[in-house]
């Protein structure tokens, strides 16, 4: 399980480097003016990249930072040693439980790094926010607020537009993003490198709203945030 961090805490995750410095807040705010943030959504669809491609060519200034936001399940289950199946994590010793862990820690590394690797070609000046939960759309939502988020970029493809406007099936996640937002963020759906009209994503629906979800949902869907870092 990742480690959780205590909010005074600031999380830095670069390709080379991991560590945790205790910030001031004042140090923080006076930092945040001086840059211009923008969040980007990345996960293992082609659509986040489309979302990072397009964020380079169309928001970076030289004071640009880019905070990566990926969202990975909780590890509930791992691969039964006696290899049929997959057994709950409780049954399993610690140090088959551990390896486990580690190896996905190293998928996810893995996965990041394309996306690190596109902004150091561009110069841009890169880090990850990585989030624990079994949902999605939600703990972003949550994240929006904490980091007082201005600007987060977004991949979609057609074929759920497609469902967001024809009110079929379950919302996206760019589609519940965009509905719950506050309107202090401007939240910005990227398709196949076109940034999507917002009438085209937002539609009437009568799927249970995100608000009703928080108040059936009794339990915190977050359980690690990596808090944004200091660049010096």
């Amino acid at each position: 399980m990742e480690m959780e961090y205590p909010e005074n805490y600031c999380y830095r995750n670069s390709s080379s480097v991991c560590e945790i410095e205790e910030e001031e807040e004042k140090e923080e705010e006076e930092e945040k003016e001086e840059q211009d943030c923008v969040y980007v959504a990345v996960g293992k669809s082609n659509t986040s990249m489309h979302a990072l491609s397009w964020t380079l060519n169309n928001l970076v200034t030289q004071s640009t930072i880019i905070f990566l936001i990926h969202v990975f399940p909780q590890i509930k289950l791992i691969p039964n040693p006696l290899g049929i199946g997959m057994v709950p994590r409780n049954a399993v010793s610690v140090e088959q439980a551990e390896s486990y862990v580690e190896q996905e820690r190293g998928k996810r590394r893995e996965l990041l790094q394309k996306f690190l690797q596109s902004c150091s070609s561009s110069k841009v000046k890169v880090d990850t926010i990585l989030i624990e939960s079994d949902m999605v759309a939600k703990p972003i939502l949550d994240l929006i607020p904490i980091l007082q988020i201005k600007t987060l970029v977004i991949g979609a493809n057609k074929f759920h537009l497609r469902k967001s406007k024809s009110r079929k099936g379950n919302n996206s996640v760019a589609d519940e993003i965009l509905r719950n937002s506050p309107e202090s963020c401007k939240v910005r759906i990227i398709c196949e490198g076109m940034e999507v009209n917002e009438q085209m994503m937002m539609s009437p629906t009568n799927h249970t709203s995100m608000t009703s979800q928080k108040k059936e949902d009794n339990h915190d869907s977050v359980s690690c945030i990596c808090f944004i870092p200091k660049f010096k």
